[in-house]
């Protein structure tokens, strides 16, 4: 007679000997998505700030249908979908929170710090909810819209203010619109940078 636990492993070596019949887990797409930040801090720059210069970038909220890997496209009013083999290599808000400290490091003489490692460092404090970051079928377009509130210490806000930009996709396929995500969210941390620059320290 053969032993229960033996007879188990049996079974899941036939199993896994039929090929196509047994998937250990999801397929992997073909390539993961990520944001590259067109204005980068050059190698070696240093910066000190003071209590008003630093800066804390915080990871802005976002919806359920955005707070995921997959990429939403709007197809009606009502209606969303996700675009088949897209995969983002983090969550949308993770990786736009990356793109925003970037940016504004790289264009103002602020110091940028994480929340992660600083959450109780004194100075501003940039938050805010990415509200659409996916594709929209009907006029064939990236979107990112992002409402950004900054924050002094003590948690007063100093500001708000909402920022979007577009740009066009030929083709709603993992292909082709990791290019114009990449472009309208460089876009939208531009503007981003160049508000809090304008806020004072």
């Amino acid at each position: 007679m053969i032993p229960m636990a033996r007879t188990k492993w049996i079974a899941v070596a036939a199993l896994l000997a039929l090929p196509g019949c047994v998937s250990l887990g999801g397929k992997a797409p073909p390539q993961l998505l990520s944001l590259d930040a067109v204005q980068k801090v050059a190698p070696g720059a240093e910066k000190k700030g003071g209590q008003g210069a630093t800066l804390i970038v915080a990871d802005p909220e976002a919806p359920r249908v955005l707070d995921t890997v997959r990429v939403p496209v709007k197809i009606s009013a009502t209606g969303i979908a996700y675009v088949k083999d897209a995969q983002w290599a983090d969550t949308p808000r993770h990786l736009f929170q990356k793109l925003l400290g970037e940016t504004i490091a790289a264009t103002s003489d602020r110091l940028v710090l994480d929340p992660g490692q600083y959450s109780a460092a004194p100075g501003q404090r940039l938050s805010g909810e990415l509200m659409e970051f996916g594709i929209d079928a009907g006029s064939r377009s990236a979107i990112v819209t992002f409402d950004a509130m900054l924050s002094g210490q003590g948690g007063s806000v100093i500001a708000r203010r909402r920022f979007t930009a577009s740009a066009p996709v030929r083709a709603v396929d993992a292909a082709s619109i990791g290019g114009p995500l990449n472009s309208a969210a460089n876009r939208v941390a531009a503007d981003v940078a160049a508000w809090v620059g304008g806020q004072g320290n």
